[in-house]
């Protein structure tokens, strides 16, 4: 770490789940929009053109079963204003979008991201993803032994995030207003959480420290 006059970040090397449990949640408070079929995609892309950095993630309907997994019914793209909630019907996720996701002009910033390329694999379409950046490997670059989403967003922010959607129905025929703020807060916090991390490993200061243990009695 360089030296400087700044005060140092201080992060926990883990942040355990009882603390997270006591914390203020955070919402998305931006736009959320929902785009369904090709036309509605080629126009939320042509919106995305330009952004540099945006927040990516994907949601799945659970299986609760043994077998294949199913592919993803939900792709969202956040900036710092809105959230594009992309609906994958049926598996098809469009070109515009695939080119989008494979653009070098763009950065893409999720969590666990082999996970989701894995996902766009069970849609049968290929996506270049060189232009994906997972928080799990900055989060080891900084030596943070947090790796989920909800951990690390109340290691840096001191914020939780509800994980109450997670296994609900994402191919329902019209999602409700808790899965498209659920969708939408991931993506955006995956964001947030790049702003405020990518500083941090490029010199910024930062102090790391166990997670006092009579605070989380």
């Amino acid at each position: 770490m360089v030296q400087s006059n700044e005060r140092p970040i201080r992060l926990y090397v883990s942040t355990p789940k009882e603390y997270i449990a006591t914390l203020p949640q955070y919402k998305f408070e931006g736009r959320i929009i929902v785009v369904q079929g090709d036309y509605e995609t080629q126009r939320a892309v042509q919106a995305l053109s330009g952004v540099p950095v945006v927040g990516f993630d994907t949601e799945t309907r659970p299986t609760f079963h043994k077998g294949p997994m199913r592919p993803p019914a939900l792709i969202q793209i956040s900036t710092q204003q809105f959230c594009f909630l992309f609906r994958i019907h049926r598996g098809r996720v469009p070109q515009a979008l695939a080119d989008f996701l494979a653009s070098p002009d763009t950065i893409k910033v999720g969590i666990s991201l082999k996970d989701d390329s894995a996902a766009l694999t069970r849609t049968q379409r290929e996506v270049s993803t060189n232009s994906w950046v997972d928080l799990q490997h900055t989060a080891k670059q900084l030596g943070l032994s947090d790796q989920g989403l909800a951990r690390l967003f109340a290691n840096v922010f001191g914020m939780r995030i509800s994980k109450s959607q997670q296994r609900s129905n994402w191919e329902a025929d019209v999602l409700s207003p808790a899965q498209k703020t659920y969708a939408a807060t991931d993506a955006d916090a995956c964001l947030k959480l790049y702003e405020a991390l990518l500083p941090l490993t490029q010199g910024k200061p930062y102090q790391l420290e166990e997670f006092p243990q009579s605070s989380a009695d």
